[in-house]
């Protein structure tokens, strides 16, 4: 399976003279900023902009992130219960690609397990469904403790 690289919505671009219209460097006191707006990326039906801000609630962006209380790694905080789910779907699609607990600390293997998990799960569903869920398990949407966290997952992106 292969996963494309996602690209951010925004990109801000922060500059010493470096941009097309005037390639030479720029001394300090000359520097400038230049926002460069990017329309959002979809790769795999999955909006980056929501990803990315999900793994903003979830981890403050650190793969490194992990929550001893409930065995939860990475940047999107993936629990041994999504590492069983992804490879029981994996093993219901025939397919023989199969991932550890040790794969949660990769971002691109996270990113792969959301992807699989969300193809599955929530081909058409909002992105609200989607990130309640992923936060408050298969009837997560429903729950309001999850609100706060799209609430959270809406701020940040």
């Amino acid at each position: 399976m292969m996963i494309n690289y996602l690209l951010p919505a925004f990109f801000f671009f922060w500059g010493c003279g470096y941009f097309a219209d005037d390639p030479t460097p720029k001394p300090i006191g000359e520097m400038r900023i230049d926002l460069v707006y990017v329309e959002p990326i979809i790769v795999d039906s999955i909006q980056y902009n929501v990803v990315e801000a999900m793994i903003m609630v979830e981890s403050s962006g650190r793969d490194n992130a992990y929550n001893a209380k409930e065995n939860a790694a990475g940047c999107l905080q993936i629990r041994p219960v999504m590492v069983r789910e992804v490879n029981r779907i994996l093993r219901r699609q025939g397919d023989t690609l199969r991932y550890s607990l040790k794969d949660r600390w990769s971002r691109e293997k996270s990113l792969e397990m959301f992807s699989i998990w969300r193809e599955y799960h929530h081909p058409n569903d909002p992105d609200e469904i989607v990130a309640r869920n992923w936060n408050g398990g298969p009837r997560g949407y429903k729950k309001r403790s999850t609100i706060r966290y799209w609430e959270k997952v809406q701020a940040s992106y």
